[in-house]
């Protein structure tokens, strides 16, 4: 029995490393659709077939994020190659893990749930095409999950923009396609739950590589979601502090420095307009400003640093 290093994936239904078809050195599919999924095979039964009618030239993988349910049996019904870890690793492990499986020059990423339609790949792929480097897919407002979602999105989209100084209309979709070597430069910095779309289309205007974003309209998903809003409450408020320190740190932390500045010296006018003296809180509130100032310097030294390339 062949044993299995501790990197190496296992693959329900599918022998691994696969062989695709080729015509000389070059590879027929020049598309691969990576599917992350978590108990999807509801939806999984109606996107695959779909997926193959419209793509027939496209690799597709689906990443079984240690599902419990029968998507790996129906991948192999359906002859449709899946990945499969014996836990949950998280919805970017699974980009990750198909990202590395995966042989095409254009990455496609679609949720597992059935919300992204495939007739909108080509029109992504399409845009790519006109010299992009990732499209992604921006969803309307009423293809938002709800009330809260929505306006913490919106709220996401502005702040991205303010940061970049580009139009940013979807930070967080799920559905995009992407240049297969730009996106593998950043694999390393991807984190392994849910915020992958935010790190890397901030990875991507950090590194100036072009990113368009093409209308879509995303339908309800089949099956429950496995965001938790009180848990992945504060996951996103998280989030906020990792569009700016993965794009510009000091323009998180140089405000944050000017207003324990200004405070300080709001006080000590106070404290000397009425008693003449210099207090302990003037004193705290301008050294934090100082703190804050050299904690953005070292990390956007450190951003730098991340961002640069050894070719």
């Amino acid at each position: 029995m062949n044993s299995l290093r501790p990197d190496e994936t296992v693959v329900r239904g599918m022998p691994f490393p696969y062989d695709l078809p080729t015509t000389g050195d070059k590879l027929l599919s020049r598309i691969s659709i990576i599917l992350p999924a978590k108990n999807e095979a509801a939806a999984l039964q109606d996107l695959l077939p779909r997926l193959k009618a419209i793509q027939p030239e496209a690799e597709i993988i689906v990443v079984d994020d240690g599902s419990t349910d029968q998507t790996s049996a129906l991948c192999a019904k359906l002859g449709v190659f899946c990945l499969s870890s014996p836990y949950s690793m998280g919805n970017g492990a699974a980009i990750k893990r198909g990202t590395r499986a995966a042989t095409g020059e254009i990455l496609v990423f679609m949720d597992g749930d059935g919300q992204h339609d495939p007739a909108d790949i080509d029109r992504l792929v399409e845009r790519l095409e006109q010299g992009y480097d990732m499209v992604v897919g921006a969803r309307d407002w009423e293809s938002q999950a709800g009330l809260g979602r929505g306006l913490a999105n919106t709220f996401y989209n502005w702040l991205a923009s303010r940061m970049t100084g580009q139009t940013v209309s979807d930070l967080t979709s799920g559905f995009r396609v992407t240049r297969a070597s730009r996106f593998r430069e950043f694999l390393h910095l991807l984190p392994n739950g849910f915020s992958y779309p935010t790190t890397s289309t901030m990875a991507f205007f950090r590194s100036a590589y072009g990113v368009a974003y093409e209308p879509i309209r995303a339908a309800d998903r089949i099956g429950k979601s496995h965001i938790k809003p009180l848990k992945d409450g504060v996951r996103f408020l998280l989030i906020i502090f990792k569009i700016a320190t993965l794009y510009s740190p000091l323009k998180l932390f140089l405000p944050v420095s000017g207003l324990f500045f200004a405070l300080g010296c709001i006080n000590y006018a106070w404290t000397f307009t009425h008693g003449g003296r210099l207090t302990n809180g003037s004193t705290l509130m301008w050294s934090a400003a100082v703190i804050v100032f050299l904690i953005g310097l070292v990390s956007e030294q450190i951003t730098a640093l991340t961002y640069r390339r050894d070719d």
